[in-house]
C-alpha cells in the first residue's frame, strides 16, 4: 500500500524535560501537552537517599542538570524545564534563578523550573496567600514556605503527608482530604507541590468545591515550558489554563457576597373559627368559659324599682 501521500507525521514543537531519577508520572505530564508538541524527557543519576532536604540539593546540582540538558540538546528542544518542586526551591529564589541560567546557557534554549513556574503562575492568578498541600516531611514542607515566604507569597494554611518514598503512589481521594485540610485563613489560591504527586483528575473537582484557583507542580510546569514557544497548555476546566474556568466556581471566593434582603413583617394570623362554634379564633365560647369558670357569675333579674 503506498502511503506516500500522507507526507509524514505532523511536525511537532520539544520540550525537553529533566526529572529527578524516581519521576514516575510521565503519563501525567503528557496530558497537558497538545498534540503539535512532544514531550524529550531524561532523568537524574540515581542516589541512594529517600525524599529529603538532602536528596533535593542532590538532584538539582549545576552539574547535574547541565550533563541533562546537553544529552536533551541532540533532540533540539526549543525549551527546557527542570520538573522537580523541591529540587528548585531548596536553595531560595537565588538559587532557582541559578538553576535555570545554567540549563538555558547548557541549552542555548530558555529553561523553566517548577517553582519558578509556581511564581509566575500565582503571579497570573494575582495570588499573595496561598494554602498549600505537600507529600513532603515537615522540613521540606518548611522549606517550600520559606521560599514562598521570600517571594512575598503568604501561606495561609498547610497539609502534609511526611512520605521518603513512593509519592507517586498516593491515590487522588488523599489529596482532595489534605486539600480540604489545608485550606484556612481565606488564601486566594491552593498550590499541590511536587511533580510526582497525581494532581491531574482532581484539579477541576477541588476548584468547583473550594471556589478558588487550584494549582499543582506539573500543571505550572507544563503551563510555563509550553508558553516559552508560544503554545497553550490543555486541560479540563482550570482556572490557570481556562479564563473561563477563572471567571467561574474557581472566582466565586473572592467576590463579596450580596446582603440579604431584609426580612418583611410576618403578617398577623387569619382568624380560624373554633369546630361548631362559629367563633373566631381568640374568642372563647360563653359556654365554654362558663364550664370553666372564666365567665363571671350570672347576676340574675334587675331589682325592682
Amino acid at each position: 500500500m503506498d502511503v506516500s501521500f500522507l507526507g509524514g507525521p505532523e511536525p511537532q514543537r520539544g520540550v525537553g524535560i529533566v526529572a529527578p531519577f524516581d519521576f514516575a508520572l510521565d503519563r501525567e505530564l503528557w496530558r497537558w501537552v497538545p498534540d503539535d508538541v512532544s514531550l524529550h524527557l531524561t532523568r537524574t543519576p540515581f542516589v541512594p537517599v529517600e525524599v529529603s532536604l538532602d536528596l533535593a540539593r542532590l538532584v538539582s546540582e549545576h552539574e547535574t542538570l547541565r550533563e541533562a540538558v546537553q544529552a536533551l540538546s541532540a533532540v533540539r528542544p526549543e525549551v527546557f524545564a527542570y520538573a522537580c518542586t523541591s529540587g528548585s526551591f531548596v536553595a531560595g529564589r537565588a538559587g532557582e534563578h541559578a538553576m535555570g541560567l545554567a540549563m538555558t546557557q547548557a541549552g542555548e534554549s530558555p529553561a523553566v523550573t517548577t517553582s519558578g513556574a509556581l511564581l509566575d503562575a500565582l503571579a497570573e492568578l494575582g495570588a499573595r496567600r496561598v494554602a498549600v498541600v505537600t507529600p513532603y516531611t515537615r522540613s521540606v514542607t518548611d522549606s517550600l514556605e520559606d521560599f514562598l515566604a521570600e517571594a512575598g507569597v503568604q501561606v495561609t494554611g498547610r497539609s502534609y503527608l511526611g512520605l521518603t518514598r513512593h509519592i507517586w503512589r498516593v491515590p487522588y481521594r488523599d489529596v482532595v482530604g489534605m486539600a480540604r485540610e489545608a485550606v484556612t485563613g481565606s488564601p486566594d489560591a491552593l498550590f499541590i507541590s511536587c511533580t510526582n504527586l497525581p494532581t491531574y483528575d482532581v484539579i477541576p473537582q477541588l476548584e468547583a468545591e473550594l471556589r478558588m484557583p487550584v494549582v499543582s507542580a506539573n500543571q505550572v510546569t507544563m503551563w510555563a515550558a509550553l508558553s516559552r514557544i508560544g503554545k497553550t497548555a490543555v486541560g479540563p476546566y482550570q482556572a490557570l489554563l481556562d479564563p473561563v474556568a477563572r471567571r467561574g466556581p474557581a472566582s466565586l471566593a473572592s467576590l463579596p457576597q450580596p446582603a440579604a434582603p431584609p426580612a418583611e413583617p410576618a403578617a398577623p394570623p387569619e382568624p380560624k373559627a373554633l369546630a361548631g362554634s362559629g367563633l373566631p379564633t381568640g374568642e372563647a365560647d360563653p359556654a365554654e368559659a362558663a364550664a370553666e369558670g372564666t365567665l363571671p357569675e350570672d347576676p340574675g333579674p334587675p331589682p325592682a324599682l
